[in-house]
C-alpha cells in the first residue's frame, strides 16, 4: 500500500547505451518494399518516414532535448502500488488556481510543455495564474505499464483524485484534458465532483449508445457526418480496442513501426495542411517519439483503448462548470454543435477554434492558454 506523501522528485536521465542501441535499430531498419507516393492518403508517407528515420538516427540530439524536457521539475508518486510521473510547476501570481492537465494517446507530456509557462505567468488582464501538475497517464512516459488488466478510465481518475487530493493536498482544483486525458477527466468529474473547480477541454465524444430520441437539426445532421467519418477514420482505434495483443510487439521491437503508426496520427489529426513539420516540428515530434521508445510505452499506451472496452465507466452529465474548444480543423473527428456537448456537460464557454486541430496545448498554445485563463477567470470570480 502506498504511504502518504510518496513524492519524489526526478530527473529524466536514459542510459547512453540506450541511446546508442536505438541508433542502431534506426540504421538497420528494414524497409518495406517501395510504392508510388500515396501523399499520406494509404497511410504513413514512405518518403518523409524515410527522412524521419535519418534525422532520427544521425542529426537528432536525444541529451539536448533530455536537458531541455529537464528544465520542468519532474515527480513520481506511488499511488495503490501504481507509479505516476507528474510535471510540478508553480506559479509566482497571487492566489494561483491549482490545475491538472491530463493528455492523451499518441502524445506524452511533450504536448503541454510550450503551454505550462503561459499558464504559471502572473497577468495584468485579471486573469488567474496556475499552479500546473501534468500527470502521465498509467502506461504513458515514466509513469507505470499496467501488467493486468483493470487500468480502466474510472480507476485512472480514482488515481489522480488521490495524487491531488492526498499526495499534493488540493482540496479543489481546476482540470484540462484532451483525448485520453478528457476521458479520465469526465470520469473525474461523475465521480468526484465536490474537488472540480471547473473542466476544460479540447473537443467531445460523438457517441451515445443508445442515441436520444431528441436530437435537434443540428444534431442530426452532426450524427450524419459522424457516421460516414466513422468508416473512413476509426479502423486504428478498432485494432487497439479489439486486439491490441496483436501487434504491440511490432511497436515494441521496431523504432520505425512505432514512428509509422503514430506520426500518421499527427498528420491526419493535427492542422498541418499537408506538412507534419509545420505544427509541430521535427524535433518535438522525436522528443514524443523518443520518450515512447526508450520507456516502452509506445505500445503500453494503447491498451487503455481496450481497457476502455472491458469498462466504459460511468455516463452521465457533469454539473461542474465547461469551457470546451472546438477546433474546426481536427482530423481525428467532427466538430459538434454546442447542444451535443450540453448533453454531456454544464457548458459555461464553447469556443469554436479556426486553426489548430487535435493537440491544441502543441499547435496553438498561445490560444488555448488564453482560453483556459479566460475560462476559470469568469467562474472563479
Amino acid at each position: 500500500m502506498a504511504k502518504k506523501n510518496s513524492v519524489k522528485p526526478i530527473t529524466i536521465h536514459i542510459a547512453d547505451k540506450e541511446i546508442n542501441a536505438l541508433k542502431i535499430r534506426l540504421k538497420q531498419t528494414r524497409w518495406a518494399p517501395e510504392i508510388e507516393s500515396s501523399n499520406w492518403e494509404d497511410g504513413t508517407d514512405g518518403k518523409y518516414l524515410k527522412e524521419l528515420i535519418d534525422y532520427w538516427a544521425t542529426e537528432y540530439d536525444w541529451r539536448r532535448r533530455e536537458r531541455k524536457i529537464n528544465l520542468f521539475d519532474h515527480f513520481t508518486a506511488e499511488i495503490e502500488g501504481t507509479i505516476i510521473h507528474f510535471i510540478h510547476a508553480g506559479s509566482k501570481g497571487k492566489n494561483p488556481v491549482p490545475l491538472l492537465l491530463l493528455q492523451g494517446w499518441p502524445s506524452s507530456f511533450v504536448q503541454v510543455l510550450d503551454i505550462i509557462p503561459l499558464l504559471t505567468e502572473a497577468r495584468q488582464d485579471g486573469t488567474p495564474s496556475f499552479d500546473v501538475i501534468a500527470a502521465s497517464l498509467p502506461g504513458y512516459p515514466f509513469s507505470q505499464i499496467p501488467a493486468t488488466h483493470g487500468m480502466s478510465f474510472s480507476r485512472i481518475a480514482g488515481l489522480m483524485k488521490k495524487l491531488m487530493v492526498d499526495e499534493l493536498g488540493y482540496k479543489k482544483f481546476a482540470m484540462r484534458g484532451s483525448d485520453q486525458g478528457a476521458l479520465v477527466q469526465q470520469q473525474f468529474g461523475l465521480t468526484y465532483p465536490e474537488h472540480v473547480i471547473g473542466i476544460h477541454r479540447t473537443g467531445i465524444t460523438p457517441f451515445i449508445n443508445p442515441l436520444p430520441n431528441n436530437l435537434s437539426e443540428a444534431e442530426i445532421n452532426y450524427q450524419h457526418k459522424v457516421a460516414a467519418w466513422a468508416k473512413k477514420e476509426t479502423a486504428y482505434a478498432s485494432l487497439q480496442a479489439l486486439r491490441p495483443e496483436t501487434f504491440t510487439p511490432a511497436l515494441a521491437d521496431s523504432p520505425a513501426g512505432l514512428a509509422s503508426w503514430i506520426i500518421e496520427k499527427f498528420q491526419r489529426w493535427g492542422d498541418c495542411e499537408g506538412n507534419v513539420d509545420n505544427c509541430f516540428g521535427r524535433d518535438k515530434l522525436l522528443d514524443n517519439l523518443s520518450l515512447h521508445w526508450f520507456t516502452g510505452s509506445g505500445a503500453a499506451s494503447i491498451r487503455l483503448y481496450h481497457e476502455l472496452l472491458l469498462d466504459p465507466g460511468l455516463t452521465g452529465r457533469i454539473e461542474s462548470p465547461a469551457g470546451i474548444i472546438m477546433p474546426l480543423r481536427d482530423g481525428i473527428t467532427v466538430p459538434a454543435p454546442r447542444e451535443w456537448a450540453e448533453r454531456f456537460y454544464n457548458v459555461q464557454r464553447w469556443t469554436v477554434m479556426e486553426k489548430g486541430g487535435h493537440f491544441s496545448e502543441w499547435e496553438i498554445p498561445g490560444e488555448t492558454a488564453d482560453d483556459i485563463r479566460e475560462f476559470f477567470m469568469t467562474i472563479t470570480k
